[in-house]
């Protein structure tokens, strides 16, 4: 290991035990003791649903303000890793401060470490001259920086307990490694003594408010659909925001939704103050190996109680002439917009 000159080397050191017979959820109630995140693959294929990921001590948060301002709280030494930075939008702020380490290469998983978090709805207008109805001076980006984490192989049946060292010149590499080794081989004793499952964490929600009532959100249908036909636009994400009263633990809503939606993308990412949870069949978007990769899905239908219900089901989506044009619609708004940001020519799709 040689530490860097310029910026701080991420290594990562990592030991590889059987998978424990917990799952995911399960293993993340019983490590958790603060903010951290899991990040969990319920069921799909082994190329979307091979791995979950989990962190319960991020090193350090990062928020990002609409005009690009960046916040760290956390670890001194990675506060003042980013000490300096002057970003032209949010996105660009995470940039720099990722650009601010170097990461050894490794066979490890394609996530063994680094930021988790989110970004708004509201980023668009930092990024895009429109404006937003309802301006916000909250961070449009938030993100815990996992210095250590555990890496899930649901194929292989494999567990990698991961802690990456962050070296600089003044760094002890023997002191530093040893510190790295002990933590693992204590979270090993760890994961080797969980408790039994518990069972779903008690919470209540009140009634539900809308942020619009039926009848505006016609009158807005109308209005988009005049838009469209004046040629203004090709596509409106039209939205509400429901909004309830709740109490008790977050992490019992995420168990719950986990039950009734498993999917190859679910998460609960708990910054301490805010909690964001989810469940989706889709992968948004992926950049790996400078290759930018995105699956739209358009169309939804309940699972069938057979096989042969489900092959029926997916014959309808396909014969359905709403569904088909939104797929299209879908497509080709994602090839726009990959291309935008690509190697002109390079955009295919498949």
């Amino acid at each position: 290991m040689e530490a860097a000159t310029d910026r701080p080397l991420v290594v990562p050191v990592f030991l590889e035990v059987p998978l424990p017979p917990s799952s995911p959820a399960d293993i993340y109630a019983s490590l958790r003791d603060g903010p951290g995140f899991l990040l969990e693959s319920l069921e799909g294929s082994e190329k979307i649903a091979r791995y979950s990921f989990i962190c319960t001590a991020p090193t350090a948060m990062i928020a990002v303000a609409p005009d690009g301002a960046l916040t760290v709280s956390g670890d001194p030494c990675i506060r003042e890793v980013a000490a300096g930075i002057e970003a032209e939008d949010p996105v660009d702020a995470v940039r720099q401060f990722m650009e601010r380490f170097r990461v050894v290469p490794s066979t490890l998983p394609r996530f063994s470490g680094g930021l988790a978090g989110y970004f708004s709805y509201d980023l668009v207008s930092s990024i895009y001259p429109v404006r937003c109805v309802e301006e916000t001076t909250d961070p449009v980006a938030r993100f815990m920086l996992a210095q250590d984490c555990l890496a899930l192989d649901h194929r292989r049946g494999r567990l990698e307990v991961i802690e990456n060292l962050l070296l600089t010149d003044e760094s002890d590499l023997e002191e530093e490694y040893l510190r790295a080794l002990t933590a693992i081989k204590n979270r090993i004793t760890g994961l080797c003594h969980l408790p039994p499952s518990s069972p779903v964490e008690a919470f209540s929600a009140g009634a539900v408010t809308s942020s619009c009532t039926r009848e505006e959100f016609s009158n807005a249908v109308l209005r988009i659909k005049e838009h469209i036909a004046a040629g203004d636009i090709f596509q409106a994400v039209l939205s509400r925001r429901l909004a309830c009263q709740f109490e008790g633990e977050p992490f019992g809503v995420y168990r719950r939704l986990r039950e009734k939606n498993p999917a190859p993308y679910t998460y609960f990412l708990d910054f301490g103050d805010l909690v964001v949870a989810g469940s989706s069949p889709e992968m948004l978007l992926r950049v790996e190996d400078g290759r930018v990769t995105t699956v739209p899905i358009a169309g939804t239908r309940p699972r069938g109680r057979t096989e042969a219900e489900d092959d029926q089901l997916a014959a309808e989506l396909l014969a359905d002439e709403k569904e088909r044009a939104e797929h299209v619609m879908l497509v080709d708004l994602a090839r726009n917009d990959i291309g935008a940001v690509s190697a002109y020519g390079s955009v295919s799709v498949t």
